[in-house]
């Protein structure tokens, strides 16, 4: 028997569209070549470098059949805050009928059971890898606007489902994934930088103020040429002197695994960084939702002393 992908015809597409997205969700329509079926999940672990999946956690914890407002192809990119009780997290969804990402929210009062909420932010180009922070009692989002050629800053009117533009942090070029730190008081930023997409060239820029000036590190590009260990994949953390940054592994194919490396020198004149020992510390497990690729972590120290992270997976 046929595939239903292969009965539903162009003819139908306009009685697709018609249809409720959270139906459509839930049926193989639309769904994008198994190299970008990625969804979400939730690791814990008592070192930053020895995450798994929990005892109780149910992964993936977040599927484009969750996502209730658009048409989704996946979800990924997961970034995430704990604001008094609640944890928000910040996601690409691939919209179906745009071909274009979008920026969705979901809630967890435990990170085990999430709800999503809807679509907070969407523009005319793409966007996806929602770096959310807090600031001066603030909340900030650096999506990645790659298609506008600029690093794109947005305030939370309301938080978390109101999201104003403030202005271009950086113009004129291809940044894809910026990921923004504070440190020794400055702000310093990542963002991967090749306009053919071969994903190995990572730029460092720094600046007094969120809007600028940026200037580019004299030691910039920091990688240069190996697709490795070049794109940013997650949060950088920044924990008093140690200062972590995390990179996909994008060869041979994009969003393998994840590594990590500790900056232990950084200032507007120099910069050094080692790799961590016990890399990669995410890497697919052959078999499920993450079976053939993990690109995304954002860890979070809790209470009692243990690591939880949000990150993605691709199916196998």
């Amino acid at each position: 028997m046929k595939s239903i992908k292969t009965l539903i015809k162009k003819p139908l597409r306009p009685i697709i569209n018609k249809l409720p997205p959270k139906l459509t969700n839930n049926l193989p329509i639309g769904l994008p070549d198994k190299s970008l079926q990625w969804s979400i999940g939730i690791y814990v672990g008592k070192s930053l470098f020895d995450l798994s999946s929990a005892n109780l956690q149910k992964n993936p914890v977040l599927t484009r059949q969750d996502v209730s407002d658009v048409r989704a192809g996946f979800v990924a990119d997961p970034f995430m805050l704990q604001v008094e009780h609640t944890w928000y997290m910040f996601f690409e969804v691939f919209n179906s009928r745009t071909c274009k990402g979008e920026i969705g929210l979901a809630t967890s009062q435990n990170t085990v059971n999430w709800q999503y909420r809807q679509i907070v932010l969407a523009e005319p180009f793409h966007l996806s890898y929602p770096y959310v922070f807090q600031w001066m009692n603030e909340y900030y989002m650096i999506p990645e606007t790659y298609q506008a050629n600029s690093v794109k800053l947005y305030k939370a009117s309301k938080f978390p489902a109101q999201w104003t533009f403030v202005g271009n942090i950086l113009t004129g070029s291809v940044f894809l994934d910026a990921s923004i730190f504070r440190y020794a008081d400055k702000w310093w930023l990542f963002t991967e930088t090749n306009p053919e997409h071969r994903w190995d060239t990572l730029r460092l820029y720094y600046a007094d103020d969120l809007l600028g000036p940026w200037i580019e590190h004299p030691n910039s590009p920091i990688v240069s040429g190996n697709a490795h260990i070049a794109r940013p994949a997650g949060r950088v953390l920044v924990m008093k002197d140690t200062i972590i940054r995390y990179t996909q592994d994008c060869d041979p194919e994009y969003g393998i695994q994840v590594r990590a490396f500790e900056i232990d020198d950084l200032s507007p004149t120099t910069y050094h960084e080692r790799e961590i020992s016990q890399n990669p510390i995410l890497e697919p497990s052959n078999t499920g939702w993450n079976g053939s690729g993990m690109h995304h972590i954002d860890p979070h120290l809790v209470d009692d002393g243990h690591w939880i992270a949000c990150v993605d997976g691709r199916i196998r």
